[in-house]
């Protein structure tokens, strides 16, 4: 089984990665039981690139993941623009003034 490049994963469906996957890890998880019982490995050099194939591929979807949750936070925000253009006012992000942190704790 060869290898995917990057651009390869990222043209595929999610289904397709997942199942992919789990086809890569089943196969590490053979190559390492033969390792482990003394059998010479048909390539030597496969369980690593079976290891790097996973984590590229966990990229990918973890990638694709985190586009599909940023594309509503982006449509929102552009929503929320000021319509005269003049950007948008200085917003606190929870900070407090001391003093204001006092009267409350009175």
């Amino acid at each position: 089984m060869a290898l995917m490049k990057a651009k390869e994963m990222r043209e595929m469906r999610p289904e397709d990665l997942r199942a992919k996957l789990q086809e890569l890890s089943d196969e590490l998880m053979h190559e390492r039981g033969v390792a482990a019982m003394g059998g010479a490995p048909a390539s030597p050099g496969r369980i690593r690139a079976l290891r790097t194939g996973i984590a590229r591929m966990r990229t990918v979807m973890l990638e694709q993941e985190r586009a599909s949750k940023a594309a509503p936070a982006k449509k929102k925000a552009k929503a929320a623009a000021d319509p005269k253009g003049r950007g948008k006012a200085r917003q606190t992000k929870g900070k407090k003034k001391v003093a204001d942190m006092k009267e409350e704790n009175k």
